[in-house]
């Protein structure tokens, strides 16, 4: 019996070894866009309206491709579905060499839709796998472990593109208006250019993990099979529609994407033209910002579900979002721009509590339920928008204040949301 236990535990940690390494690679990709941004607006010549397109067709394709990858996991079951996105992602990476030499914007952003569909797809397998792949009531605790892997990739993504993108692309930025049409023209050809070497580096890498993935030891999960009694349950539903607790987490997911977004793109800006602190500091409130919310991921790890359940956790986490984004609103300077970063550390804990509470109970609807979370992800490209439109109507301070009906909507599912599971 002992050996059994063993053996199931080695299993399950070799299982969170892969998919910690396929968080990895999502926020790899992911944190990838903010260098993409700049590198784009100069070497397609865009404005700023244009550059942040970016963002869009990423973040677009969560919302329109995240039905059609449960469709697909349903075909192929998780493992599958994983390998299939990381080669979905692969071609995306290959689209960036035509866009490349043709200097085509454009073709860019289908290479990063293609990207963000191949990313769609294997969020779905992925996060709900983790859910399942133990103890439901340790379950924030594993998401925990892949939220670090996430951020960590975050923290290098930017300095590997950045330091072969932007080698020169400052002298590039500062001389453009001196050039004339032929030299202009292959100085941006060249800038255009350097992508193409990481990006075919990239395209093998996923290429290699999809091979990984197919041939590897991960068990094939039912959440069906899984609980009997669970599946008993379940027999006369017949529609994820039955199942109201799932949209009230989605639409907590929602929220929460939005304020994690708003607090660590709109710090920077903020500090520094509203409080006046250079831009030279200023940085630093992002790095803080990420470093809280590993903080609060570790705090997971080692809290949850021995000293505290993940239901209170997001609780916990909605109550220090309020505090955080009062005093934001209500006090000036350092303290101010302070608080906007440590929401990192309310952020830390949301995203690993909402998915189990949002999926529990589905049984074989949770492949499908995964999908209306992954959609939720498009929070991150609908609500920062709202708060930079109060910024020019109020201002940027003010505008914060969009962040306290979000926190308090995550507040209500923590405490009753997630417990309406029936119409």
């Amino acid at each position: 019996m002992e050996n059994t236990q063993t053996t199931t535990r080695s299993g399950t940690n070799r299982s969170i070894i892969i998919i910690g390494a396929l968080f990895f690679i999502f926020g790899f990709v992911t944190w990838l866009n903010s260098v993409l941004i700049p590198y784009l607006k100069i070497a397609c010549e865009l404005n700023n309206f244009q550059s942040y397109f970016v963002v869009t067709a990423f973040y677009i394709s969560y919302l329109v491709m995240a039905l059609p990858s449960a469709w697909v996991l349903q075909k192929t079951g998780y493992k599958k579905g994983m390998s299939l996105g990381l080669l979905v992602m692969a071609v995306g990476a290959v689209i960036f060499i035509p866009a490349a030499y043709s200097r085509t914007y454009e073709i860019f952003l289908l290479g990063l839709f293609v990207q963000g569909t191949g990313l769609a797809l294997l969020q779905t397998a992925a996060n709900p796998y983790v859910v399942v792949l133990g103890p439901a009531e340790s379950a924030a605790k594993r998401i925990s472990i892949m939220g670090i892997c996430n951020k960590v990739a975050g923290v290098l993504a930017p300095i590997v593109l950045g330091a072969i993108l932007f080698s020169s692309a400052d002298n590039i930025g500062e001389t453009i208006e001196a050039l004339s049409g032929v030299e202009k023209s292959a100085a941006l050809d060249e800038l255009a250019q350097r992508v193409i070497d990481p990006y075919l580096v990239m395209m093998a890498i996923l290429i290699i993990l999809a091979g990984l993935v197919y041939f590897s030891s991960l068990p094939e999960v039912d959440a069906d099979a899984e609980d009997e009694e669970l599946a008993k349950s379940n027999l006369n539903k017949t529609s994820i529609f039955q199942f109201p607790h799932i949209f009230l987490g989605t639409l907590a997911l929602f929220l929460y994407v939005g304020v994690e977004v708003i607090a660590g793109d709109t710090i920077i800006t903020y500090a520094n033209e509203s409080h006046g602190i250079p831009l030279v500091d200023a940085k630093f409130f992002a790095s803080i910002t990420l470093s809280a919310m590993i903080i609060g991921y570790v705090v997971g790890i080692f809290t949850i579900p021995r000293f505290i359940t993940q239901e209170n956790a997001l609780k916990t986490s909605a109550i220090l979002g309020l505090v955080f984004g009062l005093v934001a609103i209500y006090t000036d300077g350092f303290v101010s721009v302070l608080s906007i970063a440590l929401l990192g550390l309310a952020n830390a804990l949301v995203w690993p509590a909402i998915w189990p509470m949002a999926l529990a109970g589905l049984g074989r609807f949770t492949k499908i339920g995964s999908s209306f979370l992954i959609m939720a992800i498009a929070g991150g490209a609908l609500i920062p928008p709202v708060y930079g439109y109060l910024a020019d109507i109020l201002d940027p301070q003010q505008a914060y204040w969009i962040l306290i009906p979000c926190y308090l909507y995550i507040l209500f599912f923590a405490v009753k949301g997630y417990k309406i599971k029936s119409l």
